[in-house]
C-alpha cells in the first residue's frame, strides 16, 4: 500500500491497491443478529469474541444460514462457551457435515472470561450473543451481559419504539 493515493473511479474512494476499497471501510459483514435480546433484556456490557468452527459451518454462514435466537454463553472450566447457535447443515456438504446445535468455544482473554463469569454470578445477569458478523473473513459473536426485563418494561420500549416511528410518519407527511 505504500505509493501514490489516486481516485478510484467509484464515488471518489481513494485507490490503494489492487483493491478499490479499503479494508476498514467494508470490514463487517452482518450474518445475524439477536433482535429477541434487546428485546429480553437491558444490554449492560458488550464484548467481542471469536468463535471455534468447522468448515461446513463457515461455509453455512457465508450462506446467512444461522439463528441466534435461543443462543447463550456458559463458563466451565476458564472456557466460555456458546450454546444453542443453530447454524444449518451446508447444502452441498457430505456425510461429516456438522452438528447444527452443537456448543461452540469462544475464543477470549483469560481476563475476559473472568471478567464475564463473575457478572453471570451476580443474581439476574446472564449473557447473551446479540449478534454474529464477519470481521476481516474471521467469524465474530458479540456477547453482551444482560439484566432481564420486567414485563412493564418491555412495554414502555413498546410504547416508546411506536411513538417513535408515528413522529417519523408525521414528519414524512409535514415534509411533502
Amino acid at each position: 500500500m505504500g505509493g501514490p493515493v489516486r481516485p478510484c473511479n467509484v464515488s471518489a474512494i481513494p485507490f490503494l491497491g489492487p483493491l478499490c476499497y479499503s479494508s476498514t471501510i467494508m470490514s463487517e459483514k452482518l450474518i445475524c443478529a439477536n433482535k429477541r435480546a434487546f428485546h429480553e433484556y437491558h444490554i449492560e456490557e458488550r464484548l467481542e469474541a471469536g468463535i471455534v468452527l468447522v468448515g461446513t459451518e463457515v461455509k453455512s454462514l457465508r450462506a446467512g444460514k444461522a439463528n441466534l435466537t435461543d443462543a447463550f454463553v456458559l463458563v466451565k472450566n476458564g472456557e466460555a462457551w456458546l450454546h444453542n447457535l443453530h447454524i444449518a447443515p451446508y447444502d452441498f456438504g457430505n456425510r461429516q457435515n456438522h452438528d447444527p446445535e452443537r456448543p461452540r468455544k469462544l475464543l477470549l482473554h483469560a481476563k475476559e472470561i473472568d471478567k464475564l463469569h463473575a457478572r453471570i454470578r451476580q443474581d439476574g445477569c446472564t449473557a447473551v450473543p446479540l449478534r454474529l458478523y464477519f470481521k476481516n473473513g474471521k467469524v465474530k459473536v458479540e456477547v453482551g451481559t444482560a439484566k432481564g426485563k420486567k414485563l412493564h418494561d418491555k412495554r414502555e420500549d413498546l410504547k416508546k419504539k411506536d411513538l417513535k416511528r408515528e413522529h417519523a410518519k408525521d414528519f414524512k407527511i409535514k415534509a411533502r
